[in-house]
């Protein structure tokens, strides 16, 4: 009797000691599967637990490794808008509810792709229309990784329904909405996104380490560090109060708020430890814990953060591209992402052309396969980095997906240049996607520059000569370059006959 309270006590131990079986963070009631795919399912358990995955009409077994991990393949399925139980057993069992398999996509960036339905245009009606049972949204917490991590928190799979859609990232729930009603398979969103981010967050430690050219990221995040317990005091000091200020002036009204715009802290904030600035510190904490959920592809839309570093855009975005494809280990899936809206930045750029050359390390990303982009240069706002109009970026970001990958052809890209060959006075400037022709909305072709040798641009005017434009001015005799729409906020009218943007290019290289 004297061992009782001793034999409890071990029994007790024996019991809170013991690691439940649990499942990787996707894995929650009302989830969306991949169709026609094998499907991964994976979790922790105690080491050498054998743990059964039963959904459907399968059943696969495994038994835990030395680390804990355990990880089965269910064989491809195709799309059904049943919901099913998924049951884990291990020493304990796990069921998880109204499970779907259909179409999953990755919607991932900054804030533009973190942009909440109820923030943009016609927010009221989208979200009182919002009757989709089978379109599924799940919001990765934010959270900074250290290290590559195994789980992270979520909001749990959604449906979209008036009382949650609101909260869905707008592009994505837009692009779902579009995809739903052609292919009426439930379509799964992940929304791993935060705003006011750099690639470099997102990149994984093997895509930073995959060029040595990639070393001045860890020397100017050492540096921003050193600075940081300088910088950061004065900061609050200049600027702690900007935003309580910015929000006294939302609520006096639109001119208000204008005003209070030209005069507010344009410089960002220092960054620190901890930030979500670190070099790889997203992938580790927000992309990690989702490998390898089978998807069928990406969304991204990003690059305002790195608007400043250009020139280093494209090769930093192939390298993530490329690392996360490998990650996921699904060959390469379709990733597309939005080309940087129409906005000044005339806070924090007085060229007025970073926009642009941040734009086009985006489309040089274009020669990676299976790679699209949406372009978005015609429906930006001046004054605001957010434009409210995700409907259209949604829709376009769609087309790409219907034409690409489901087989419902049609055109899924404005007119993109192609070539420039003088004639006389005149550059003839030819396009590809523009088979239907060339059509300028509302005015003649705006947004178009014309160089010499002497490199310095006039604006210019131009004929449209089917998919050709025939460009001019009369400053330059001897055109050598030129260019459409190459400013931050430039007036972007030029389409093919679907209604897509041209692509904003140069044909110089100067």
């Amino acid at each position: 009797m004297k061992n009782l309270p001793r034999l409890f006590l071990l029994a007790f131990l024996a019991t809170t000691l013991r690691a439940d079986v649990s499942l990787a963070p996707l894995f929650t009631d009302r989830a969306v599967l991949q169709r026609d795919k094998p499907l991964p399912v994976w979790g922790l358990a105690d080491t050498g637990e054998h743990v059964q995955v039963t959904f459907r009409d399968q059943s696969r077994g495994t038994t835990t490794g030395a680390d804990g991990r355990w990880i089965v393949f269910l064989d491809a399925l195709p799309a059904n808008i049943e919901g099913a139980d998924l049951v884990v057993a291990g020493k304990n069992t796990l069921t998880i509810h109204d499970v779907l398999v259909g179409e999953v996509w990755l919607c991932s960036g900054q804030s533009n792709m973190e942009f909440m339905v109820k923030q943009g245009d016609n927010a009221a009606a989208e979200i009182a229309a919002a009757n989709f049972p089978f379109i599924r949204h799940v919001k990765i917490k934010h959270t900074v990784g250290a290290s590559p991590a195994d789980t992270v928190s979520t909001g749990g799979w959604q449906a979209a329904s008036p009382e949650t859609a609101g909260n869905f990232t707008a592009a994505g729930y837009f692009f779902a909405r579009d995809i739903f009603k052609k292919l009426n398979v439930p379509i799964g969103i992940v929304n791993s996104t935060w705003g006011g981010t750099p690639v470099e967050s997102w990149m994984s430690p093997a895509a930073v380490a995959s060029d040595p050219a990639f070393a001045f990221i860890a020397a100017r995040w050492q540096q921003r560090v050193a600075e940081y317990p300088v910088k950061k005091p004065a900061w609050d000091a200049k600027f702690g109060d900007w935003r309580p200020a910015e929000a006294a002036a939302k609520a006096q009204g639109t001119a208000a708020h204008a005003a209070f715009l030209k005069q507010r802290p344009w410089q960002s904030a220092p960054r620190g430890p901890g930030d979500s600035w670190t070099p790889t510190s997203l992938f580790d904490g927000m992309i990690n814990p989702l490998l390898p959920y089978a998807l069928r592809g990406a969304l991204w839309y990003q690059g305002e953060s790195n608007f400043d570093h250009a020139s280093e855009y494209h090769a930093l975005f192939a390298a993530m591209i490329t690392a996360w494809r490998a990650h996921f280990g699904q060959g390469d899936f379709p990733f597309y992402w939005v080309s940087l809206a129409n906005y000044k930045n005339t806070g924090e750029d007085k060229t007025g052309l970073t926009y642009a050359f941040l734009r086009e390390a985006q489309a040089q990303t274009l020669t990676l396969p299976n790679t699209g982009q949406a372009l978005a240069i015609d429906i930006g706002d001046p004054d605001d980095i957010h434009p409210k109009n995700k409907q259209d970026v949604g829709r376009r970001l769609a087309l790409l997906a219907k034409n690409r990958v489901y087989g419902i052809t049609g055109d899924d890209t404005g007119p993109t240049f192609v070539g420039a060959t003088r004639e006389g006075a005149v550059l003839r400037v030819k396009f590809i996607h523009a088979s239907a022709g060339l059509v300028a909305h509302d005015k003649p072709v705006q947004s178009l520059e014309l160089a010499g040798a002497n490199k310095v641009f006039y604006p210019a005017t131009a004929k449209i000569d089917r998919d050709s434009l025939l460009v001019s001015a009369p400053e330059v005799q001897e055109p050598a370059a030129v260019r459409y729409a190459w400013k931050n906020f430039p007036e972007a009218n030029l389409y093919n006959g679907a209604g897509l943007p041209a692509v904003p290019f140069r044909s110089d290289s100067w």
